[in-house]
């Protein structure tokens, strides 16, 4: 593990305050936890902090943080100094890239990747590019083994890359272009390359019929009893009751006349859960502006049925537990207040979210 300093002096600022959207939201996590154990609070609360302060955390924002949850600095700093998903000094306000130098990516080509930062954003990690805005640094594992090389740019992993592919992806960014998430070859997560190697025939195999029940004989099996020879015992049964069982009585059916009549079936009751249409009316919405919400995540979305940020405005908490049990990231919606965030989306637009959370959508 490498030594990690804060910043030099000279690009700390002097102070930092939340937002008030990001205020409000650092209250109500801190509410989540129990009395006196607010420190527990410090991850998220310094995340935020990091998103608003362009991607890194300063040692006044850390005192805020400390003052906020009745911690001593040092113990804001021992955590944010701990993990290296805290930047300690400015980074690329487009994009600082962490580019995975782990074995398997290694293996696979991740030194061709960290040529091409050293090239097009700087020499050294950590280095601002000469306009400020792109920044990298080499990292240790970040999961995405089967897909290596792989980076990570703020939430998103972008894999199996290429040096080729890794410059268009910096070139669309420092265009302020949209780049999709994920495996940049045409894979559906960590599929095999090249599509699926196995069940692609689509039939599972008949199951063979059971052989029928082989009929009773009349001939019974004579067994002696342990007991056989005493008096009342079970020697007493005779073989030809064993062979000729008593018959039992057969009840006659119902005539014609007495037949119930068929009782009507009531029509199935509607299914609970929130308003789902088959396509959207008219356009359908970037659903990726909410916060928490990928391409992949957008089209699971529609095919639940869901289009249009007034859709996921309506969510009760009900509906949500309903919408959680078809999403593979269960939590996500309140975690990252998708409702909330619908909500400003369906009543103002980007204006309508940035006055409520005090920046604009990703």
């Amino acid at each position: 593990m490498s030594v990690r300093r804060l910043a030099d002096e000279s690009v700390q600022p002097k102070s930092f305050a939340f937002t008030a959207a990001n205020l409000k939201w650092a209250k109500e996590t801190i509410r989540k936890y129990p009395k006196g154990k607010q420190a527990s609070a410090v991850i998220p609360v310094l995340w935020r902090a990091q998103e608003q302060n362009d991607g890194w955390v300063s040692r006044a924002a850390m005192e805020e943080v400390g003052r906020m949850l009745d911690m001593p600095f040092i113990r804001v700093f021992e955590i944010a100094t701990f993990y290296t998903m805290f930047q300690l000094e400015p980074v690329g306000k487009k994009a600082h890239v962490q580019v995975c130098g782990t074995t398997p990516c290694m293996l696979r080509g991740s030194e061709d990747l960290i040529r091409v930062c050293k090239r097009k954003i700087a020499e050294n990690p950590h280095e601002l590019s000469a306009d400020g805005n792109f920044s990298w640094e080499e990292v240790e594992c970040l999961g995405a083994c089967v897909n290596a090389p792989m980076i990570q740019i703020w939430k998103d992993t972008y894999e199996d890359l290429t040096p080729e592919a890794l410059e268009d992806l910096l070139d669309k960014i420092a265009k302020g272009q949209k780049v999709k998430p994920g495996p940049q070859i045409g894979r559906v997560n960590s599929a095999p390359e090249g599509g699926p190697t196995t069940l692609t025939g689509g039939v599972t195999a008949k199951a063979k019929p059971r052989p029928a029940a082989a009929k009773a004989t009349k001939k019974a099996v004579k067994v002696p009893p342990a007991n056989a020879g005493r008096p009342g015992s079970d020697a007493a049964i005779t073989s030809k009751a064993i062979k000729s069982p008593a018959k039992l009585p057969v009840k006659a059916g119902p005539s014609k006349k007495s037949a119930a009549k068929p009782v009507p079936v009531k029509a199935a009751a509607k299914p609970a859960g929130p308003e789902r249409l088959a396509k959207p009316k008219g356009k359908a919405d970037d659903l990726k502006m909410i916060a928490g919400v990928g391409p992949k995540l957008e089209q699971t979305l529609n095919k639940l049925g869901f289009w249009h940020f007034s859709q996921i405005a309506k969510w009760t908490k009900k509906d949500i537990a309903v919408v959680d049990d078809g999403l593979s990231f269960k939590g996500r919606i309140e975690r990252d207040d998708w409702v909330k965030q619908a909500k400003a989306l369906a009543k103002g637009g980007e204006a309508g979210y940035i006055k409520v959370f005090g920046k604009k959508p990703r």
